[in-house]
């Protein structure tokens, strides 16, 4: 039996994008894995303490979820051009020590495979003027490579998300149309496999 494990990190219940794509990710693994497990973690209703030098309960919990888990998705809307603090501390609570490189070089979580679904404003693509602005994928690709979760890790963007909210922006809000369908369609490919 497959496990998958659901994390949302968006400070919007209605609206949110990242939501949206992630709940399309799971509604069709889900389907496709009728007997599979199902965890779900909503890190802003549910806010997972910043370490702070002390041993969190919850730690050994969500350590335990990810062991159990063979796809990982999370929901990571771009804040300020990184990730919502909320996410950070669910990854500070469980990139320890003890999922960094065995003496072999391999890892306890080598081989999960982890989507991360991302929502931005605006656009971050190679050769836009924000792309050295992108902070959001660049940290989650390395911090995931210390514990062994990017050896099967694929991003989906949705990008564009405040064109039509931004003036300057609304130039764009075919594109944003294209990148969100875009990111549905991947997203309901990538559960399939």
């Amino acid at each position: 039996m497959t496990n998958l494990l659901h994390i949302d990190s968006s400070i919007r219940r209605e609206g949110s994008v990242t939501r949206e794509i992630t709940s399309a990710f799971a509604d069709v693994w889900r389907s496709v894995n009728p007997e599979g497990g199902y965890t779900y973690r909503d890190l802003n209703a549910d806010p997972i303490p910043h370490v702070d030098g002390t041993r969190h309960d919850i730690q050994a919990d969500l350590v335990a979820e990810v062991r159990a888990a063979d796809v990982i998705l999370i929901g990571a809307p771009m804040y300020n051009f990184s990730i919502p603090s909320t996410l950070k501390a669910w990854i500070d609570q469980i990139a320890s020590p003890d999922f960094f490189p065995r003496e072999d070089g391999t890892f306890e979580l080598g081989g999960k495979r982890v989507v991360v679904v991302t929502a931005r404003g605006g656009s971050y693509k190679p050769g836009t003027p924000r792309a050295g602005f992108d902070f959001q994928e660049p940290y989650l690709r390395a911090v995931l490579s210390m514990i062994g979760l990017d050896q099967n890790l694929e991003f989906v963007h949705a990008e564009l998300t405040m064109a039509d909210v931004n003036p300057q922006l609304h130039q764009f809000r075919e594109l944003a149309v294209e990148s969100l369908a875009d990111a549905h369609r991947v997203v309901k490919e990538l559960a399939s496999a």
